[in-house]
């Protein structure tokens, strides 16, 4: 299994390549913003599919929220 947290910039070319070259059984990614989370899934998408998606409100009374993706091997 893999879990990642990247910064908001999202995930580095580099780190992306390197999951695909692992292929893990699971991958959890923990994102703060929808737009690079979104650009990194559809680079994942060559070998992934989404399982579960989850909305976590870790800042209440922000309007900030952290999206939990749960993926596995396509």
């Amino acid at each position: 299994m893999v879990l990642v947290n990247p910064p908001r910039a999202g995930l580095q070319n580099s780190v992306l390549q390197h999951i695909l070259r692992l292929k893990p059984n699971k991958l959890v990614y923990v994102s703060c913003n929808l737009a690079t989370l979104a650009r990194d899934l559809t680079k994942l998408a060559v070998q992934y599919k989404v399982d579960r998606v989850s909305a976590v409100d870790m800042f209440p009374q922000t309007e900030y929220i952290e999206t939990v993706v749960h993926l596995s091997p396509a």
